[in-house]
């Protein structure tokens, strides 16, 4: 879609970072648009009519000017504030991660409805959950497959034979499962046990209204967490600078 001169758009507030004296530079993820940059000028004065509504993992309405460089935020309405999930520390570590992982996976100005549906599904479910491992593996594999990057799990990524119900090994560079008989194929593969295999296959083809039943053992959902973060790590080829955070926080 075309952005006019000035355009309205619903977004979710992705990055922020202080410009100027008393301005906000904000990375949106807007509906109609995908990631855009704009300037929110004034935010940072007590006074601004913007303050409060550009939050980080903010969903509002902007009315925006196209710049030279960067867009003009010249109003703002807040939506949702995900309200409950800011009022405990472990759940918004999960938020900034959903939206620092989104950022990662996204250019700017390539719309996708799908993704920013999902990113607003997610933070309401961090505000309605105490699962919080659960919620972000599912929002992992379903951004993954937005994205163009789902994992292969029905089939061998070697051999392309179908994946039996037993142990087999996760390769992180070549996206899926490995049979036994193709461990060769990469030895930098990780063994990944039959059960964490059902549960991802599960995730992956599942709506949330099923899934958030599921009641997963602690070592299970480690398993599936460290499988998750390696292969992510290794398609951004980079850090998330949350996922220190979030962990130390579950640790504490």
């Amino acid at each position: 879609m075309t952005r006019e001169r000035t355009y309205r758009t619903e977004a979710i507030v992705l990055k922020r970072s202080d410009f100027g004296e008393a301005d906000r530079l904000l990375t949106l993820y807007s509906k109609e648009f995908g990631k855009i940059r704009a300037i929110a000028k004034g935010a940072r004065k007590p006074q601004s009519r913007k303050t409060g509504h550009v939050e980080l993992f903010m969903r509002s309405k902007f009315f925006i000017a196209k710049g030279r460089s960067l867009d003009i935020i010249t109003q703002a309405e807040m939506i949702d504030s995900y309200a409950a999930l800011r009022d405990d520390l472990l759940h918004v570590s999960h938020a900034s991660y959903a939206v620092e992982l989104l950022d990662r996976f996204t250019v700017e100005e390539d719309p996708h409805s799908g993704l920013y549906n999902l990113l607003d599904h997610t933070l309401t479910r961090f505000a309605e959950t105490d699962d919080l491992n659960l919620a972000t593996r599912y929002y992992e594999l379903h951004l993954l497959a937005a994205t163009g990057f789902q994992p292969r799990l029905f089939h061998c990524v070697s051999c392309g034979e179908d994946i039996e119900e037993q142990d087999q090994f996760f390769s992180a560079e070549l996206g899926g499962i490995l049979c036994p008989a193709c461990r060769h194929a990469d030895r930098r593969a990780v063994p990944v046990s039959a059960a964490a295999v059902k549960v991802m296959r599960y995730l992956q083809t599942r709506h949330w209204d099923t899934v958030k039943h599921l009641r997963l053992r602690k070592e299970l959902l480690q398993e599936l967490e460290g499988l998750m973060h390696k292969y992510i790590q290794h398609t951004l080829e980079r850090e998330l600078k949350s996922v220190d955070f979030m962990h130390q926080l579950h640790d504490f």
